[in-house]
């Protein structure tokens, strides 16, 4: 991480997220229930703000005001969660197939207005002005099993590691978002979007 040992991590977590208290909840979840169930790694709970909360808040900064957004493949909820939490303003759908995993999310966004949907991507028949992703499938897999989530002028906002731009090239119009945050590193989020 480049230029963490100058921000705190609270200074970090007071200045993305309007509920400190909710957040630091969300944290300890992962690191309890999270790590029990299986869908966070044993060796993870160190490293749950780093790794996973705050690599996440890049995204954030990529939205319109009041947008809705469809995480698919929530998983433990990264990003989605992490998204609305740093952004209240946006309306946000968890879409993850797997009933264990589905459970942990309900558990996870009581008191928040989050809405969980068990399901695959491909049959859901809503649709929304971006859909976000987190370690799901390569570009152009992700592409094909979301396009129908976007509304028209839509975005898939793809959060990709160093291999970012290799992945473009896989889908034209692509376009590569480097957001640097102070004390967090960089956050390399791919839009793909979708035209009239």
């Amino acid at each position: 991480m480049s230029n963490s040992a100058e921000v705190s991590r609270e200074t970090l977590i007071a200045r993305h997220f309007p509920d400190v208290e909710r957040v630091h909840a969300y944290a300890k979840f992962l690191e309890t229930a999270g790590i029990e169930r299986g869908l966070i790694g044993p060796r993870e709970a160190d490293r749950i703000w780093e790794r996973h909360i705050l690599n996440c808040l890049p995204v954030t900064t990529l939205f319109t005001e009041g947008a809705t957004v469809f995480d698919i493949g929530s998983g433990a909820g990264l990003p989605g969660i992490v998204i609305a939490l740093a952004r209240p303003d946006l309306k946000v759908t968890l879409i993850e197939p797997l009933e264990r995993r589905v459970e942990f999310l309900q558990e996870a966004v009581v008191g928040l207005d989050i809405e969980v949907i068990r399901g695959r991507s491909q049959d859901v028949k809503k649709t929304a002005h971006y859909v976000t992703a987190r370690a799901v499938a390569p570009l152009e897999k992700l592409k094909k099993i979301s396009w129908h989530l976007l509304k028209t002028n839509g975005s898939l906002l793809a959060m990709k590691g160093e291999k970012a731009q290799e992945e473009m090239l896989s889908v034209p119009k692509a376009i590569l978002h480097e957001v640097n945050l102070e004390g967090i590193e960089l956050g390399r989020i791919v839009e793909v979007k979708k035209g009239a």
